[in-house]
């Protein structure tokens, strides 16, 4: 007998609603704490509506994860609704604590859950569910899927640039030096993922070579294997992302790119403004 088993994951992955439908995702929301208060992403505030705070407060925002009572609410749920188990799969922990919450979580109801640490986020969570859910309809064992998910982990990219270092310095990731000498110099930095973790990798001068290289960084993984689609991700950057994706499909005309933005968790961080592309090699 088939078993029937839960897809669970967060804001991260930025699912639109066409896709949460068709695989029957549930999803926690990660939040943004601003002066007035915290707000669920996609529930209490929109992109838009974020982007707007952000310009206006003086006190930079912060993020925080689910909370594990959520998560314990949610899997006792699924229960009830005739669930045999759950795939969890979260943002990177080396970003959030989310992953680590639901390790908890799991130990404290009757309900197998299986959580997966991404390792990473955005359009890379997309496709770990996507052919999860793929190899689930095909007749596999959850055991099968949490495996080969796994293994997605290992093959997946996401480098991006931001604007400037402003936000970054906000938020206490870089120092206000470096800041200032990033502005002043106009120097981009470029930052991606080592073991889960974002990493700044380069830094050179002006967005048009910072981009090439996040480009040189795909066409190098395109010959260690099979990459038939990538994202242009960014925070409320929509032009940008676009003309990327334009100038990637006159060098790739095969390749299938879809434009996304990525979570206002992000944003938080890395600033409005921020680039990158983003893949999973098979």
């Amino acid at each position: 007998m088939t078993k029937k088993i839960a897809w669970i994951t967060d804001t991260a992955a930025q699912l639109d609603q066409a896709f949460i439908q068709q695989h029957n995702v549930h999803i926690l929301p990660l939040s943004v704490v601003f002066e007035d208060g915290a707000y669920k992403e996609d529930i209490d505030l929109t992109q838009d509506e974020f982007y707007e705070k952000l310009h206006m407060t003086k006190i930079p925002p912060k993020t925080s994860q689910p909370a594990i009572g959520e998560m314990v609410a949610l899997y006792e749920n699924l229960q009830q609704q005739g669930y045999d188990c759950a795939i969890a799969l979260h943002v990177s922990s080396g970003m959030s604590g989310t992953f680590d919450s639901s390790q908890t979580a799991a130990q404290m109801v009757d309900f197998k859950v299986y959580p997966i640490d991404s390792k990473i986020g955005s359009y890379p969570m997309v496709k770990m569910i996507e052919i999860g859910s793929e190899l689930i309809e095909l007749g596999h064992d959850v055991e099968e899927v949490v495996t080969a998910v796994k293994k997605l982990t290992e093959n997946s990219e996401l480098a991006f640039i931001p604007v400037n270092l402003n936000q970054l310095h906000k938020s206490g990731r870089v120092s206000g030096t470096q800041a200032f000498l990033s502005n002043l110099l106009n120097i981009k930095v470029i930052i991606s993922f080592e073991d889960g973790k974002p990493v700044m990798q380069e830094k050179v001068r002006a967005y048009k070579r910072a981009r090439k290289n996040v480009t040189d960084l795909l066409r190098s993984d395109m010959k260690k294997g099979t990459i038939p689609e990538i994202a242009v991700i960014h925070c409320n950057n929509t032009n940008a992302a676009h003309t990327w994706r334009d100038e990637l499909l006159l060098e790739f005309p095969d390749l299938h790119i879809q434009v996304l933005p990525l979570s206002v968790c992000v944003g938080v961080h890395a600033g409005e403004g921020t680039t990158g592309l983003s893949w999973v090699r098979y």
